[in-house]
């Protein structure tokens, strides 16, 4: 199924107004050409198009046709490229998409949960309702499983308490407290399981996902969607962090 944020719906130029021109702006801005996203294609979206053109040997006619909006796209494209699965486990190829993915910096635009990014990872959704750290988890998985033909560990969601409700179904879901007493050993856990931030005052309240690229005995890397520099889980685009333990809980993929 081709992916909608890709696909190229005709000649978006001066004058024209709606979805298709918020969509250009969005890439605009995603590209450093930074314009109001007002669904209007006005002069200044018109010179920011002329100038993204010219700096990617374009023709600089200020309208964006199928190969001005192959470039302003391009980032997504490289993120979404499939990887060569041969010798990689399951794991490995969760961490090599996550990678792949955080090399583009995807990026709210527009709004709070909100641009092309947003849509991507959350089937067309966004806005305030739609955070989408648990959409970034389930859309990496599934470019792992289609590469490795492994079976997704859960059912893909939006929500971090239907991954942990999921997994707990399944016996995969490893606690803070199993790893902490060794009844589960860190080293045990590979990279590419998922993590899930466990609210301090409700145990049954997960508040936050992402992926673990590296473990330590008390520590661990992660490439986490819907954060920031600061790991807030209400962020705003992709990141790399260091996190520890506490509160934390993990779904273990082989």
């Amino acid at each position: 199924m081709p992916i909608k944020e890709l696909v190229f719906n005709g000649p978006v130029k001066r004058d024209d107004r709606g979805a298709k021109v918020a969509q250009v702006q969005e890439w605009l801005c995603l590209n450093g050409y930074q314009v109001k996203i007002d669904k209007d294609f006005g002069p200044a979206t018109e010179l920011a198009v002329r100038r993204f053109q010219k700096s990617n040997r374009l023709p600089e006619t200020g309208t964006v046709d199928e190969p001005c909006f192959n470039a302003l796209t391009t980032p997504m494209r490289r993120a979404l490229a499939p990887l060569n699965g041969a010798g990689k486990t399951f794991g490995g190829l969760v961490v090599n998409y996550a990678k792949q993915h955080l090399a583009e910096h995807p990026l709210e635009i527009g709004g709070q949960n909100s641009g092309p990014w947003v849509r991507l990872y959350m089937g067309g959704n966004q806005g305030p309702d739609w955070p989408w750290c648990a959409g970034f988890v389930c859309y990496i998985l599934k470019q792992a499983a289609g590469t490795s033909g492994v079976p997704l560990p859960f059912k893909p969601t939006y929500g971090c308490d239907s991954i942990a409700s999921q997994t707990q179904q399944s016996g995969i879901f490893v606690s803070e407290k199993s790893l902490a007493s060794g009844n589960v050993p860190k080293s045990a856990m590979k990279p590419g399981s998922i993590f899930l931030n466990r609210n301090s005052k409700n145990s049954s309240d997960w508040t936050h996902t992402g992926i673990v690229t590296a473990f330590r005995e008390d520590s661990f890397d992660t490439i986490e969607g819907n954060t920031n520099d600061a790991g807030d889980r209400e962020g705003y685009e992709v990141c790399k962090r260091i996190r520890g333990y506490k509160n934390t809980d993990f779904v273990k993929v082989s």
